[in-house]
C-alpha cells in the first residue's frame, strides 16, 4: 500500500494501557474536547503531500490531458490556499522516473499510462509556477531507491526485463535488488548514491523550488522472514570496515543524506533540505533514549534511518515524523511522540514539523476508535502549538483533505488556519532580513481597497506581507489576527487589492518585505483609508 498505510501496519498489536495522557502533556489535548478559544500562531508551515504513486493523489489517473491535469493540478491548489496551507510537497520521482525531462529516469507512468512517454509538457515547471503564484512553497519529493511498485497483492514486479530498455536499472542491472514483489536500487553501492545524488541536483539546478524533501523509504520495510539479499555488496563495500551489517546500512543512508545536504548548499544555499521518517526511531525497550512506545519496526532497528544522527550533525534543515496515531494509543501515542521528537530537535538547527494522518480520519482502524471523533486531528494541531520546538504540519493527502472527512477540511479554513502564516525563516541558512519597501497611497477602485508597493532596486524580496488594522492605528504586526495575506513580488513597482473591505469602515495597512529563507523587513510606512 502507500507509505502512509505502511506506517501504521508496521506497529505491533495493541496492547493494553491507559489513554491517559502524560500529566505535564494534559494541557495541551483535553480529553478530545474543542478548546473555548484556538491559539493561533503567525510563523507555521502548512503543507500538504501530492502522491503521484499509483496516482494517489495527482493526476487523478494516467493519460488524462494536459488541460485536464493542469486543472485538477491547480484545483488543489486553490483548495489548499483557502484551507491556509503556505506550501505544497509534491512527488516528483516516486519510483526511479521523473515528471520532468530528466537524463536520471524514464517519464513516469502516472503521467501517461505508459514509462517514458512524453506527457506534452513540462509537468515540473508548471507546478512550480502556479504554487509560487499562489505564494506557496513547493517542495520536491524523491523516493531515492524504489524502481517498481506493486499494483495488487498479487502483482508480480520484479522481473528487470520488463522495465523499458533505456531504464536506469536495466542499463545498471548490478545495481538492482530485488526484494518481495519490488525492485530497488541497492544503497549500499557508492554508484547508486552517486546517481541518487546527481538526479536531485538536476532538479536542483535546474528549477526554481524551494526545499528537496524525502520520506521514509530507504532501505524498504522488512518482510517478515525474508532478510534484504545486499550480502554480496556488504562484503564488497562494508566488511572490512563494519562489523555487521545493520552498522553499515546506516552509514550508507547517513552518507547519503549528508552528502545531498552537502550538495544542496553548494549549489543553491537557501533551498532547504527535509526529511519525513516513520514515527520511531527506537522503541524505548531495546535504547533506553528512545520513545515510550512499542512498534513492530522503527527507523533505526529496520528502514536503518538514523534520524539522530541527521539532527545532531545539521544534516537536514527540517524532520516531519510521521506521527499518524492518536492521542492516547497505548503502543505509540501521539503525546508521547510529540514531546519526544521536540526533545530530539531542541536547541538543534533543524525545524521539527510533524506529519499529520488526515486520511485516518473517520476510518476504521485497528487502533482505539479516536478517528471517528472529529477533535482527534484538531486536539493533536492544538497540543503541537503548545510546544516551543513545533514548526509545523504536513498534511497526507491531497485528496483526503478534499474528502473533508468530519469537516476537518473545513475547520482548518474556518479556524486552525483561519488567518495566513509565515513560513518559520531558518538563521542557520540566512539571518539578514531584506529592506523595508515603500507604499504608495491608499485608493478606493470600485469595491476594493488599492495600493502600490514599490520594493528596493536591488531587493531580495521575494514576496510581501500584508497586515490589516482596523481604524487609524496600526497594531501589533505579531498578532496573527493582524495579517491580512502575503503576495508573490512579481515587479518592483506592484499593484495589491484588498477585496474583504466592508463600507463605512476605516483600515491602516503596513507590509514589510520577505526573502526566500522568510527573514521579514522592517515595517514599511503605515496607509490609512475610509471605505466609502
Amino acid at each position: 500500500m502507500t507509505k502512509r498505510k505502511l506506517g501504521s501496519l508496521a506497529l505491533t498489536a495493541l496492547v493494553g494501557g491507559s489513554l491517559l495522557l502524560p500529566s505535564n502533556l494534559m494541557a495541551g489535548a483535553e480529553a478530545h474536547s474543542p478548546s473555548p478559544q484556538t491559539a493561533y500562531v503567525k510563523q507555521e508551515l502548512r503543507a500538504t503531500w501530492i502522491a503521484s504513486v499509483l496516482n494517489i493523489d495527482w493526476p487523478s489517473k494516467p493519460g488524462l490531458s494536459v488541460t485536464a491535469q493542469k486543472e485538477e493540478f491547480m484545483k488543489y491548489l486553490d483548495e489548499q490556499k483557502a484551507m491556509g496551507m503556505n506550501a505544497v510537497v509534491m512527488q516528483i520521482k516516486p519510483t526511479a522516473d521523473a515528471f520532468y525531462p530528466s537524463r536520471y529516469g524514464l517519464w513516469s507512468q502516472y503521467l501517461t499510462g505508459v514509462q517514458g512517454k512524453d506527457p506534452g509538457y513540462n509537468p515540473l515547471s508548471f507546478m512550480i509556477k502556479e504554487a509560487h503564484k499562489r505564494n506557496m512553497e513547493f517542495h520536491a519529493w524523491f523516493n531515492p531507491y524504489r524502481i517498481t511498485m506493486p499494483l495488487g497483492k498479487t502483482a508480480e514486479l520484479s522481473d528487470l526485463d520488463k522495465l523499458p530498455e533505456t531504464h536506469p536499472a536495466r542499463l545498471h542491472p548490478n545495481w538492482v535488488i530485488p526484494y518481495g514483489q519490488q525492485l530497488y536500487f541497492d544503497p549500499g553501492i557508492p554508484e547508486v548514491q552517486q546517481f541518487v545524488i546527481d538526479g536531485i541536483m538536476e532538479v536542483v539546478k535546474k528549477y526554481d523550488i524551494d526545499a528537496v524533501h524525502m520520506d521514509d523509504y530507504f532501505y524498504p520495510y522488512k518482510i517478515a522472514g525474508i532478510p534484504f539479499p545486499d550480502e554480496a555488496s556488504y562484503q564488497r563495500y562494508g566488511a572490512s570496515e563494519f562489523s555487521n551489517v545493520e552498522d553499515w546500512r546506516r552509514d550508507n543512508v547517513n552518507n547519503l543524506v549528508k552528502h545531498i545536504n552537502e550538495h544542496i548548499k553548494a549549489e543553491k544555499s537557501y533551498v532547504k533540505f527535509g526529511i519525513s521518517p516513520f514515527g520511531v526511531w527506537r522503541n524505548k525497550a531495546i535504547d533506553p533514549t528512545g520513545s515510550d512506545t512499542a512498534a513492530g519496526q522503527t527507523n533505526y532497528d529496520d528502514l536503518y534511518a538514523d534520524t539522530r544522527t541527521w539532527i545532531n550533525h545539521g544534516y537536514i534543515d527540517y524532520i516531519a515524523p510521521q506521527l499518524y496515531w492518536n492521542i492516547g494509543l497505548p503502543v505509540a501515542d501521539y503525546a508521547k511522540l510529540l514531546e519526544w521528537w521536540t526533545k530530539e530537535v531542541k536547541g538543534k538547527n533543524v525545524q521539527l514539523y510533524i506529519g499529520q494522518a488526515d486520511y485516518k480520519i473517520n476510518t476504521e482502524s485497528n487502533e482505539v476508535q479516536n478517528w471517528f471523533d472529529p477533535e482527534e486531528l484538531p486536539n493533536q494541531i492544538k497540543l503541537n502549538r503548545s510546544f516551543q520546538e513545533f514548526d509545523g504540519s504536513m498534511h497526507f493527502s491531497a485528496k483526503d483533505l478534499r474528502k473533508n472527512p468530519l469537516g476537518i477540511a473545513d475547520r482548518l479554513r474556518e479556524d486552525i488556519y483561519r488567518y495566513p502564516a509565515l513560513v518559520p525563516s531558518m538563521p542557520w541558512i540566512d539571518n539578514e532580513a531584506p529592506k523595508a519597501p515603500q507604499v504608495g497611497k491608499a485608493k478606493q477602485k470600485g469595491a476594493p481597497i488599492q495600493f502600490e508597493i514599490r520594493d528596493h532596486k536591488h531587493s531580495d524580496a521575494s514576496y510581501y506581507a500584508i497586515y490589516r488594522f482596523n481604524g487609524k492605528h496600526k497594531g501589533n504586526i505579531a498578532e496573527p489576527k493582524n495579517l491580512l495575506a502575503t503576495v508573490r513580488k512579481e515587479a518592483k513597482d506592484q499593484l495589491f487589492n484588498d477585496r474583504t473591505v466592508e463600507k463605512g469602515q476605516t483600515y491602516t495597512y503596513v507590509v514589510t518585505a520577505l526573502d526566500r529563507t522568510h527573514n521579514e523587513s522592517k515595517q514599511a510606512n503605515q496607509i490609512t483609508i475610509k471605505v466609502r
